[in-house]
């Protein structure tokens, strides 16, 4: 059986032009290295990393080690330069209009990886989030402005 990654690719129409682009010129238009780092994109499912336990980033993000199972962290949790890293992440990575107040299991993962210095793939992230977005029954890209 072979194993073989799909590859997002991003179509659209801006003033009557195709275009089309992937992760990695997503990474050349950004001007960023797009083939390392995480590049997860999961919604719901509380699952294990590679270098992610979800009780234990539940319990560094909520600044609380007597937390027993792992949960969605609320802003008055975090002290303020988790709240800072948690609008960027939001605001720069997996964008989203509602909730924010609240973070997913992925935006700990994400806050996760960035507060400890670990690689994170933005290009394959957003693209990965564009997919699940358009996916939606009611969607609007969060990319652009």
């Amino acid at each position: 059986m072979s194993h073989h990654k799909k590859k997002e690719v991003a179509r659209s129409r801006v003033r009557g032009v195709d275009i089309e682009f992937d992760s990695e010129r997503l990474a050349s238009i950004l001007g960023i290295p797009g083939n390392n780092g995480i590049c997860e994109y999961i919604k719901e499912v509380w699952e294990e990393f590679k270098y992610t336990k979800p009780l234990e980033i539940t319990r560094k993000f909520a600044n609380d080690n007597t937390i027993m199972e792992a949960r969605r962290v609320i802003s008055i949790e975090m002290k303020s330069f988790q709240r800072l890293i948690h609008f960027l992440v939001m605001k720069n990575v997996v964008l989203r209009f509602g909730k924010r107040d609240t973070t997913s299991y992925m935006d700990l993962i994400y806050m996760d990886h960035i507060t400890s210095r670990r690689l994170v793939n933005l290009p394959r992230v957003m693209m990965r989030h564009m997919s699940y977005v358009i996916s939606m029954k009611d969607y609007e890209l969060p990319y652009g402005d």
